[in-house]
């Protein structure tokens, strides 16, 4: 049964996997949606456990934490209104361990840090990335290692399509 430790530790067990074969080869967390949650996890348990800080993390269409996306997708709007709708929804995740607090994990990471939002997702508002940018920001002591760059609308990204942009790749150097 899939879990926030579950895929926590299965990130860390391919980190491991990796890293005994890359030689002197950076490495790096990219997580994209739900995986960004788990990216950001997997890179605060490896420094705090391990002492070990990732090369760098990429979070592409992040949010703060499972409950405030779930609470701003577009397709919870019409049910915000009813009664229940934190407790069945929301808390609901709470109650099966799933928080991934990428809002917390940021605080304490030292790791270079790229967030990557479109203007234009549907699924994650980007005023999420922002503020997830911004909390690291704040906590970071060297602020050149937090970069946040954005997607204008006419790209036509949305939630699914960074990878897609040809100039990604001089972006992330």
């Amino acid at each position: 049964q899939p879990s926030e430790s579950g895929f926590t530790t299965d990130v860390l067990a391919l980190y491991d996997w990796a890293k005994a074969r890359s030689g002197n080869s950076s490495i790096l967390f990219w997580g994209h949606s739900l995986g960004t949650g788990i990216a950001t996890n997997a890179a605060r348990k490896l420094q705090e456990e391990r002492g070990v800080q990732v090369d760098a993390v990429v979070l592409e269409s992040p949010y703060t934490s499972i409950r405030e996306a779930a609470a701003n997708i577009p397709i919870t709007r019409i049910y915000r209104q009813f009664p229940g709708f934190e407790y069945l929804i929301l808390d609901s995740m709470a109650r099966a361990g799933m928080f991934f607090r990428s809002d917390e994990n940021v605080k304490v990471l030292g790791c270079p840090l790229l967030i990557l939002h479109a203007e234009d997702d549907g699924v994650l508002p980007p005023a999420l990335g922002r503020k997830l940018y911004e909390t690291a920001r704040e906590a970071y002591k060297d602020k050149s290692k937090v970069k946040f760059i954005t997607f204008p609308k006419k790209l036509g990204l949305g939630h699914d399509y960074i990878s897609f942009n040809p100039e990604l790749p001089a972006l992330v150097k």
